[in-house]
Parts: C-alpha cells; sequence; structure tokens
C-alpha cells in the first residue's frame, strides 16, 4: 500500500490531525487527505465527503486502489449530511471560503453533526474572519493557526477545539492574551479576528507579505473609491484609510524575523 503524496497545504492539514482520530473529510474531492490519514495511522477510519460527481468518482477508484474500503468510505452529499451524529471525532473542510464553510458547520451543528467531534481542521481560502468569528459564537476555540506560501498562494488552517475551561481553553483567555501582546495598545478584538490570535503572535515572512499585499489592495479600493462624489463613497474610503493605518501600525510593532 503506497502513501498517497501530498501538497503542503494538505501536509499541513494530516499533521494536526491528532493520532488515531475518525476522519472526516468535507470536499474530500479525491480522497488525497482521507487516504494519507489512514496510511499513517493518524486516522483509524474516514469519511470522505463530496458533493460532485467526477471528484465522487475519483475517490472512490483512488480508496478502492488502495485496498481501504473497509476503512475509508466514500459519500456523496453537501457539507455535513454525509456524516452520522458521532461517527467523527475529527472534521476537516479545506479549500472553500471561510462564509461557505462556516454555513456548512452551522448546518451541521443544527443538525446534531457535531456531536462528539473534538477536532475541527479547517483551511478557509478566503473569509477567514468569518471563519474565526463562527468558532468564537460557537464555543470552539483556535489552539492553533498556521500560514503558509504554495505554488504563489496563501493559506491558513485553523485548528478549533470546543471550550474546555477546566483545561484552560476558552475564547476568553485566548483573545485577552492575544490583546495583551501588543504592548501599550492591546489589539482590538476585530484586529484579532482579522489578522489571527496565533498567527499576530507568532508572525513569519508569509504573515508580512500578506498583510503588506493586503494594504495594496486597500489603497487601490481607496483610490477607485476617490473618483466618485457620493457621500458612500467618501465613509468607504475613510474606513478604509482607517483600516490601513491599523494594519500598518500591527505591522511596524511586530518582531521580524533575522535574515
Amino acid at each position: 500500500m503506497n502513501n498517497v503524496k501530498l501538497s503542503q497545504r494538505l501536509g499541513l492539514l494530516l499533521e494536526q490531525i491528532p493520532q488515531g482520530s475518525k476522519l472526516a473529510d468535507i470536499g474530500s474531492d479525491h480522497a488525497l487527505l482521507p487516504l494519507a490519514a489512514v496510511q499513517t495511522g493518524r486516522a483509524v477510519s474516514a469519511v470522505a465527503g463530496e458533493v460532485n460527481p467526477g471528484p465522487l468518482r475519483a475517490a472512490q477508484k483512488a480508496v478502492q486502489d488502495a485496498g481501504l474500503t473497509k476503512r475509508i468510505s466514500v459519500r456523496q452529499g453537501d457539507g455535513l449530511e454525509v456524516l452520522r451524529p458521532e461517527e467523527a471525532d475529527c472534521i476537516t473542510i479545506a479549500g472553500m471560503g471561510g462564509a461557505l464553510i462556516a454555513s456548512i458547520l452551522n448546518r451541521g451543528l443544527l443538525e446534531g453533526k457535531l456531536e462528539g467531534v473534538r477536532t475541527l481542521l479547517l483551511q478557509p481560502n478566503v473569509g477567514e474572519d468569518i471563519l474565526r468569528r463562527w468558532l468564537l459564537d460557537n464555543g470552539w476555540v483556535l489552539t492553533a493557526e498556521a500560514l503558509l506560501e504554495e505554488d504563489g498562494k496563501r493559506y491558513e488552517v485553523l485548528t478549533a477545539v470546543p471550550e474546555d475551561p477546566e483545561a484552560g481553553l476558552t475564547n476568553k483567555g485566548l483573545y485577552a492574551e492575544a490583546a495583551m501582546a501588543g504592548g501599550e495598545r492591546p489589539y482590538r478584538m476585530e484586529t484579532l479576528l482579522n489578522m489571527g490570535p496565533w498567527l499576530i503572535r507568532q508572525p513569519g515572512p508569509v504573515f508580512f507579505a500578506k498583510w503588506q499585499d493586503e494594504i495594496s489592495k486597500l489603497e487601490r479600493i481607496r483610490q477607485s473609491l476617490s473618483r466618485s462624489e457620493l457621500e458612500s463613497a467618501d465613509n468607504k474610503r475613510s474606513e478604509i484609510g482607517e483600516l490601513i493605518e491599523e494594519i500598518t501600525e500591527v505591522l511596524a510593532c511586530l518582531p521580524k524575523d533575522k535574515p
């Protein structure tokens, strides 16, 4: 049984799967992550959920070719509808927008699909702040964040577990500690949700590159708004200016890696 070769992005997700998990990979595409998780012992079993027929057939073939049909169940369905309550204790959702991932989780929560789940591993392509807000509002606390660049794209991987006050795992503690890392001017909650409470304390070259690019993008938007005489455009331009100023201040105060 040959081990699957993963991209750096999926490899990072694999590393975060607790040993011996019952995994559910939602939007599994070709089931690469479930295959790797079972082959390496990270998962004892897995569900690969996929809504699109093409990738579903590819996942079924890959699992069959690997001889793992008894341990990996490939299922067609939208989001967490492929799961039975308490069937998985680790859920991975990667390669979608943060708003879509949040809606999948919210629907799953209402349907009881998150019962027994101890770890969420999420990789949003955009809208990371939306996803952090959902986790905060629904009793999940981030235990790790990672940011990597691969093939010219940047990816954030968020690891979250249910809040556990007895173990000291609370959002209040996480965000209070992250805010104080701002020194004499503590970081605002919105800043932490936007930039990441762990990432902002552990910045690396990819983090600085991401937010410098974000500043450039905001500058272009502000410039385009300057051509409008609408009052709403003036208000938006002012908001963007404040955001640019805040991000610039944060980056200026963060420790930078020495070459």
